[in-house]
């Protein structure tokens, strides 16, 4: 991408819910990210990080490389760059002050190899590339903590490797494995134990603030938006790592 295209495509905006402010929980922890303890500054400002230029080109290449489906909006991948081009300014300012509110995200439904369906909830493409930003920032903060056995959406980690390391284990004599699968887990997480577990890590308010509309953002079905208090939505670039935060805090 060439350096002044590159420029060019900073851009973001859409709709959602703000999050709730329980005291004693999560729901609580996005307004006291920088009570108890000392908070270095640049923690604060994690928001700034994420829309900063370079960061922001990195998220676009990121989401025009996966390209993906259209979400409520209807806007496509292809006519985003010029939609980015005339709206960034807003959006980035927005962002800023802490009052972007996401889109809904358009289900969709898709069969299962073992039968049934799963359910996948879309977001806009610009949605898609905020979520980017902010998991580039995000994630050096999480992935010291992930386990070393863990190979899922991690940096310089694939199946490939997985399965050499199964590899190792059997030829030390292991002979057992086990497949454990909890049912509809994701769609069960607690938005506010999660938004606890995250806010040990993330202190700018904004980006917590910003990551629970995510979370609860509604589901669009046939024109029709059902809001969502529990689980992380599945089909945006955060959820993998939402996942994988959540399974960390369980374990904790």
């Amino acid at each position: 991408m060439r350096a002044k295209e590159a420029e060019a495509h900073a851009s973001a905006a859409s709709t959602g819910k703000g999050g709730r402010n329980l005291p004693g929980t999560a729901a609580g922890a996005e307004a006291r990210t920088a009570a108890g303890g000392e908070t270095k500054p640049e923690a604060l400002r994690m928001m700034e990080a994420a829309v900063e230029r370079s960061n922001m080109l990195g998220a676009y290449e990121g989401v025009m490389k996966n390209q993906g489906a259209s979400g409520v909006d209807g806007l496509t991948v292809t006519e985003f760059k010029a939609w980015l081009q005339a709206h960034w300014t807003k959006i980035r300012q927005a962002l800023s002050a802490g009052e972007y509110m996401p889109a809904a995200v358009r289900k969709v439904d898709i069969p299962k190899p073992q039968g049934g369906v799963r359910t996948l909830g879309i977001p806009t493409v610009l949605d898609r590339l905020i979520q980017q930003a902010l998991h580039q920032v995000m994630q050096p903060l999480f992935e010291p903590e992930f386990s070393e056995s863990s190979y899922g959406f991690r940096p310089g980690r694939n199946a490939h490797q997985a399965v050499e390391a199964a590899r190792i284990y059997v030829a030390e004599g292991k002979r057992w494995v086990v497949d454990l699968d909890l049912e509809k887990f994701f769609d069960r997480v607690n938005h506010d134990v999660l938004m606890a577990r995250v806010a040990r890590k993330v202190k700018d308010e904004r980006v917590l603030k910003l990551i629970r509309r995510y979370l609860e953002a509604g589901m669009m079905e046939g024109g029709v938006t059902s809001a969502r208090t529990e689980g992380t939505p599945q089909g945006g670039p955060s959820t993998p790592r939402t996942q994988k935060i959540t399974s960390v805090s369980t374990a904790c």
